[in-house]
């Protein structure tokens, strides 16, 4: 893959951590939804990518993958967690919410399925997916 297409995936992984930020943003200040406990986890995970991948765009650096990939994963298994306790696949009782904001809160549901934990799991799958992407065409 030719370092223009890198610079274009590498770029469309920023615009969604980009958009990730700007969302959880939007909910919990314009929105006034207080965020859980597992939303702080996938914000600490998610946050720093906007600054890391931006500052590979320029010049590209695609060694990014390597320190950025743990936040990915780390933000995705949560994601994957959240999701799990959010549409109880796994009991309450398995939550880190003890106090404030229940994991499960129920804030929106766009066509009657899209909520913010689900927005969160696609985010970081698709940052992963492209990731997954760019290390297989640059082998």
């Amino acid at each position: 893959m030719n370092s223009e297409k890198q610079w274009y995936f590498l770029f469309s992984a920023w615009i969604l951590s980009v958009i990730s930020t700007g969302g959880s943003l939007f909910f919990s200040e314009v929105m006034h939804f207080p965020p859980c406990v597992l939303c702080w986890y996938q914000r600490i995970a998610m946050y720093p990518l906007v600054i890391i991948l931006g500052a590979a765009l320029f010049p590209l650096e695609m060694k990014v993958i390597r320190f950025a990939s743990p936040l990915v994963l780390v933000g995705w298994l949560i994601s994957l967690y959240h999701n799990l306790l959010y549409y109880h696949l796994i009991p309450e009782s398995a939550a880190p919410c003890r106090q404030g904001i229940s994991c499960t809160t129920v804030y929106i549901e766009w066509l009657g399925f899209v909520t913010i934990p689900l927005l969160s799991f696609m985010a970081f799958t698709l940052i992963g997916f492209i990731f997954f992407s760019l290390v297989k065409k640059h082998e």
